[in-house]
């Protein structure tokens, strides 16, 4: 790195940009720079890095870990909350939802196995949607009054399909967002389906920790009660022969040149929605990132770091990340049973199913080597629902004790 005349630096080109991840530079000419961090861009020099400058100092950045500088006045709707509840106005998503058995059932669950203890005790659904979990309640257990809370429009066809289940008598629904929310009083339990891909994505879970602030009564229970963010390197054999072994030779013609813009266009962002096989596992999952809903708090949201390792248990090709979550419950009464939904694909089939998180390039795998790394999941500083993915990693060979491999990608969710 190195000073620059301010004459040379006046007669370029500038754009600004904010790092969405931190970068340790490992040659000379790079600059290392950190989350948030403002970067003025004076060249594109290719499509992987440009030269910027950060406090007077100038390098080469990888391009894959900046967004546009964007004021915050000049965003409408950081948090997109009219395209959000918009969503969940309509019955496409609750469908998808309430036909969801793994889901739906493990809520009904448990509020089941802990029916005895909900008599007399009032209960906040957060995000209720239709309102099941609202009437699971009303109709498993004798709860002194149940909250079914809902912003979207959705609200107004829940406070029907209370009236019609015959529970108007404990259920309330109230339309609006928690920020805004009043209710009668605070709460013994707070219950919301506020998972999201990768766990976090869309940030629901800002509103349940707010509600939990103001509202659940002290020594009351989340449900869920913790989360965790699993990850296991996998094989995608179908999905990177579709969409980058097809431009090799179709119809007999060579359209190989295409391979580096399908892999940009097809893999620079998760796919959601990924039903991975067990056996495409190419070693035991970890769990990366650990959530106590009691405990966290609304900043801890903007950047979650973990850590991995895993021994490859079968050789094969390293086509990218697999990732899935699972949520907790505890039980109202201290000897009761631990109830989880987990969305793995050692599990039953969810509406979540897994994302998956491609590299570039594959890499082949021999039993016995390590795979080690971190992950960081960093939160749009404007856009608050959307979030960056990056993975950090490096493969230990048992066929050469001194070779190594490094590697590192970054996934946005959506911006």
């Amino acid at each position: 790195m190195e000073e620059v005349d301010e004459d040379l630096k006046k007669c370029q080109p500038v754009e600004d940009f904010v790092g969405v991840a931190d970068f340790c530079a490992t040659e000379d000419n790079q600059l290392s720079f950190t989350t948030g961090d403002r970067l003025r861009v004076h060249d594109r020099t290719s499509p992987e890095w440009w030269w910027a400058e950060l406090y007077g100092l100038f390098g080469y950045i990888p391009s894959s870990y900046l967004r546009p500088c964007i004021d915050e006045e000049d965003v409408d709707d950081a948090w997109q909350d009219e395209e959000y509840f918009g969503s969940y106005g309509s019955l496409k998503l609750h469908l998808e939802m309430l036909s969801d058995k793994p889901r739906t059932e493990t809520y009904r669950e448990v509020v089941l196995s802990n029916r005895h203890c909900l008599e007399g005790r009032v209960v906040m659904d957060l995000g209720c949607g239709t309102g099941i979990i609202s009437l699971f309640c009303a109709r498993l257990a004798e709860p002194a009054a149940v909250y079914a809370v809902e912003a979207s429009p959705m609200a107004d066809q829940t406070r029907e399909l209370v009236t019609r289940n015959g529970c108007q008598s404990v259920v309330s629904v109230f339309k609006g967002r928690v920020e805004e929310l009043a209710l009668p009083g605070k709460v013994d339990v707070l219950v919301s389906e506020w998972m999201g891909n990768c766990l976090l994505f869309e940030f629901m879970v800002e509103s349940v920790l707010l509600a939990r602030d103001r509202w659940l009564k002290e020594g009351g229970m989340m449900w869920p009660s913790s989360a965790a963010l699993s990850l296991v390197p996998c094989q995608a054999e179908e999905e990177y022969r579709r969409k980058i072994v097809f431009w090799e030779k179709p119809y007999g013609l060579d359209f190989s040149c295409l391979k580096s813009l399908a892999q940009k266009e097809f893999f620079s962002k998760p796919k959601f929605s990924h039903e991975m096989k067990p056996e495409d596992c190419l070693s035991a999952p970890c769990d990366v990132l650990t959530l106590d809903m009691h405990s966290l708090q609304i900043p801890d949201l903007e950047k979650l770091k973990g850590e991995f390792c895993f021994r490859v248990e079968k050789s094969g090709t390293f086509h990218g990340f697999a990732a899935w979550f699972s949520v907790q419950f505890h039980s109202l009464d201290e000897e009761g049973p631990t109830l989880e939904l987990n969305t793995g694909p050692h599990h039953p089939l969810t509406h979540w199913k897994q994302t998956l998180l491609m590299l570039d390039s594959p890499v082949f795998l021999h039993q016995g080597d390590s795979l080690s790394g971190m992950i960081l999941l960093h939160r749009n500083p404007v856009w608050r629902r959307h979030m960056t993915l990056s993975l950090h990693w490096t493969i230990r060979s048992t066929q050469d004790s001194e070779a190594c491999k490094t590697g590192q990608k970054s996934f946005p969710m959506w911006r």
